[in-house]
């Protein structure tokens, strides 16, 4: 066998598993979406061969779009994603920064503090949280679902790194022109790890919009839950109505694809840049 028919084969057996893999990732959102529009005994159905429904209904969707007040759980997750994408950048960016260019007393002893906190499961601090929460009475309200996304363990990680990255000559230059610690940081540095700052926010954009165990947590009042945990209220105890829970998953997934489709090339550049993933 040539270079060249090598060279192919090997090309279609890389395309062969990414459509596979393809496959399998698309799976769960085909099956949801074809229970949304099944019946409750076609749903819960054992046969294999019950994969798509005998009669297109939309009657799950209009149930849950009226059971459910989905104007006010979209307000209430795209405030939970702006207010915790703003807080993540602004702590983050800052506290990147000082962990990675100025020199102070306790600066490592302060890294590793953060360092350790990514460690250790963030279920941890659920009570510790709730507990300042309800001592503020700040539960049942949207601050309280921003409260543990003001700051961000690992976006002051993921800009440290960005930060360490850039010359030192570029500060040399900003104090030789006389700029103070701020102004070398606001007009020069931060600038220059806007790649890094868009892949924060895009990572702590999903882990607010899937977040569900904390606003199940903090908040009681039907009127201040975000869609996941809205979601979850639905799940029974012994039984679920799985085509309506389908269908209202089907319509939370509607922000999310927006958001994407309009900042699709951010999303790209900002996990390329990373080098993480969702």
């Amino acid at each position: 066998m040539g270079y060249e028919a090598k060279k192919r084969l090997t090309q279609a057996v890389i395309h062969l598993i990414l459509i596979i893999v393809s496959f399998v990732m698309v799976v769960p959102f085909l099956w949801m979406a074809l229970t949304a529009f099944k019946t409750v005994g076609e749903s819960t159905s054992v046969s294999p061969f019950v994969i798509f429904p005998s009669k297109w209904i939309t009657d799950n969707f209009v149930t849950v779009w009226k059971n459910m007040d989905f104007f006010v759980l979209y307000m209430n997750t795209l405030l939970l994603i702006f207010f915790r994408v703003v807080a993540a950048c602004l702590t983050a960016t800052m506290a990147g920064y000082a962990f990675a260019r100025l020199k102070f007393k306790g600066r490592d002893l302060m890294f590793s503090l953060v360092l350790f906190q990514m460690m250790i499961p963030s279920q941890i601090f659920i009570i510790p949280q709730y507990l300042m929460i309800s001592r503020m009475g700040m539960t049942n309200t949207i601050f309280a679902l921003v409260f543990p996304g003001l700051v961000t363990a690992f976006g002051t990680f993921l800009l440290k790194t960005a930060y360490q990255g850039l010359p030192n000559s570029l500060e040399e230059a900003a104090r030789i022109d006389g700029c103070s610690i701020f102004q070398t940081f606001l007009r020069i540095m931060m600038p220059l790890t806007r790649s890094s700052m868009v892949a924060l926010g895009i990572f702590t954009a999903v882990f607010a919009y899937k977040d569900m165990m904390w606003p199940l947590v903090v908040n009681s009042s039907a009127s201040k839950m975000p869609l996941s945990a809205a979601l979850a209220t639905m799940q029974g105890q012994y039984t679920s109505n799985y085509p309506q829970l389908m269908a209202a998953a089907l319509i939370a997934c509607v922000p999310m694809i927006v958001i994407y489709l309009i900042f699709q090339k951010q999303f790209i550049e900002g996990i390329a840049t990373s080098g993480g993933k969702l």
